[in-house]
């Protein structure tokens, strides 16, 4: 039973949602999933890892993508990259660099204002600043 059934207040995240928008070469062992602040974690029997996002970073870059005709909450591609930057001591910083340079390569139009809003609104934009300008 997909995780969406079984923690429909969830959104897939980090990893999880890199590996859904290929934007890294790792394979995710675990479900990565966001939940808000102060929720209680799930008991199932999935591998799932758990990162609590706060108001408003929680429900901010949630797309809607259909799997196997189950509506799944997943962040956008721009959103995770943040993501993955602020949470870099927890999934290493070379998993958030490799995801910005494949996005850089493989997306049709790359948004880097969206980048840099979603990275000033979770205040690792003087983090994310000279990856963003080597790209450019």
């Amino acid at each position: 039973m997909p995780i969406a059934l079984r923690v429909p207040a969830a959104v897939i995240c980090l990893v999880s949602a890199l590996s859904h928008h290929r934007l890294t070469t790792q394979v995710p062992h675990t479900i990565d999933i966001a939940l808000e602040s102060h929720a209680q974690a799930p008991t199932i029997d999935l591998p799932i890892r758990v990162f609590w996002f706060s108001e408003p970073l929680f429900s901010t870059g949630v797309e809607i993508v259909k799997i196997d005709r189950v509506p799944i909450r997943i962040y956008s591609a721009e959103k995770t990259i943040v993501d993955c930057f602020k949470f870099r001591n927890k999934i290493g910083i070379d998993i958030a660099i490799e995801a910005l340079k494949l996005y850089r390569e493989r997306a049709r139009k790359p948004d880097f204002q969206t980048i840099t809003e979603f990275a000033e609104q979770s205040r690792v934009n003087r983090i994310m600043r000279p990856y963003l300008e080597a790209l450019a």
